[in-house]
């Protein structure tokens, strides 16, 4: 005979078991799609060469926390017909490639687009980005990590992500 459980309590156990799935999703994410460049991001910092302004080294210094330590494009680029990155479309949202460990939890269905024009105000996005906490004054749902970027980091990927046009390729 299995025990009663009251409805907060079941809403706990609920709770707790959505925040265990997405821990786990999100440290499975983080080693495969980050691998050792997350682990060592102060380490990699991108050489910058010469450039004409302080917004320049800003958003190269964010272009690559974009793209080789968050692995952003990895959920909010959508993909082509045979599962591949669309880079014509870099960072202009699209579907949640991953799916919950448990069916049923609030989960996402689709990423915004955050390149060009970020979703959110400059302060929002750069609160959004050094303490996890959305527009709402919640949490984002997982997959999305709680990122804690110093400010400096968070300033970069806004200003890199202000930078985005569509159908430019990251890496170019």
């Amino acid at each position: 005979m299995q025990p009663h459980i009251s409805f907060a309590g079941w809403r706990v156990a609920l709770a707790l078991r959505r925040l265990i799935a997405g821990v786990s999703i999100g440290a499975t994410l983080l080693l495969v799609a980050g691998g050792p460049s997350f682990t060592s991001a102060q380490e990699k910092k991108p050489a910058v060469t010469a450039t004409n302004s302080a917004g320049n080294a800003a958003s190269a210094r964010g272009k690559y926390i974009v793209t080789e330590v968050a692995k952003c494009g990895n959920c909010h680029t959508p993909r082509t017909s045979n599962g591949e990155l669309d880079y014509h479309r870099w960072l202009a949202g699209g579907p949640v490639p991953y799916l919950p460990a448990q069916p049923g939890q609030d989960w996402p269905l689709l990423c915004p687009r955050i390149g060009g024009l970020p979703p959110a105000s400059d302060a929002q996005m750069i609160t959004l980005l050094t303490t996890g906490i959305w527009t709402t004054g919640k949490p984002l749902r997982s997959p999305m990590p709680e990122f804690h970027m110093t400010r400096a980091d968070a300033e970069a990927v806004l200003s890199y992500l202000k930078s985005v046009r569509s159908g430019h390729n990251p890496t170019e």
